[in-house]
């Protein structure tokens, strides 16, 4: 059953009570990084294995998104600076013991790269932030490795439009 989860703004993501920041590189140019976050949201499956499903809702001001084993989001757009930062705030879901959820991408120029940089910045009862804490390793392997998909993906792109 979906809840309604606190709204926060922006400012949530340096005040969380729990912030998971993840950070690594990409060969891929920040503006094709923000593309496949941004404006190919449909796209997210196919290179972050957590997520089975990832749609636009509300011309584009908000997402769905539905992750392994069932857990489901409502999600509207914070911020979208292209090049540089995607944020989003869950605004309902059915994952227990969460109040309040903002997520945060921000991409800054390394070489011909990009420096990614994911906060997952949260709040909720006892027993959930002691979920999220100890889920901390895997939440950074799988953001990890969803970088590299990104990147393997972006790279093949950039070949077979050359």
């Amino acid at each position: 059953m979906a809840r309604r989860l606190r709204p926060v703004g922006l400012d949530f993501i340096d005040d969380a009570p729990i912030r998971l920041v993840f950070a690594t590189g990409t060969g891929a140019p920040p503006e094709a990084v923000y593309e496949a976050l941004a404006e190919e949201v449909a796209g997210w499956p196919g290179w972050f294995k957590a997520v089975t499903l990832a749609r636009p809702t509300h011309g584009g001001a908000g997402r769905e998104v539905r992750l392994m084993g069932g857990v489901r989001f409502q999600e509207t757009i914070m911020a979208a600076d292209p090049g540089q930062r995607y944020a989003y705030r869950v605004d309902t879901t059915n994952a227990p013991g969460v109040q309040a959820l903002v997520e945060e991408w921000r991409l800054t120029p390394a070489g011909s790269g990009t420096h990614v940089r994911w906060t997952f910045a949260a709040d909720g009862s006892g027993p959930f932030r002691l979920g999220l804490t100890a889920a901390r390793p895997g939440l950074g392997h799988s953001f990890r490795t969803a970088v590299r998909t990104l990147d393997a993906r972006l790279t093949a792109r950039r070949a077979a439009d050359q």
